[in-house]
């Protein structure tokens, strides 16, 4: 996980049409649905280090308004999150964020 990953740098989204369309088609994900995930707590981010050749991507798993479980890939461009890629989590991967929330929850 990549716990020095600040995004209060970041200003919005910054859309390219093909990944609108691909990411819709293949996996029914709108754009909103995608973007709600970094509003939602907790969410979390890593470093997509196989996939970063000419950039630094990330990816995140997180949930949006209706608590869907989606993983995203994206990289940063110009202080804006530009998402390469959205569809719901496969199973390891809701594993991994269901122990990351449980083992993140602050307890009174």
């Amino acid at each position: 996980m990549n716990s020095e990953f600040d995004i209060s740098h970041i200003i919005g989204f910054d859309w390219d049409k093909g990944n609108i369309q691909k990411s819709w088609e293949r996996h029914q994900v709108s754009i909103g649905e995608s973007e709600e995930v970094f509003f939602n707590e907790p969410f979390y981010i890593f470093d997509d280090e196989k996939h970063s050749n000419s950039e630094s991507r990330y990816y995140v798993l997180g949930e949006t308004n209706k608590s869907r479980y989606l993983f995203i890939v994206f990289t940063i461009r110009k202080s804006r999150i530009r998402i390469i890629s959205s569809r719901d989590m496969n199973r390891k991967e809701k594993t991994v964020y269901e122990n990351l929330k449980k083992n993140t929850e602050i307890h009174e």
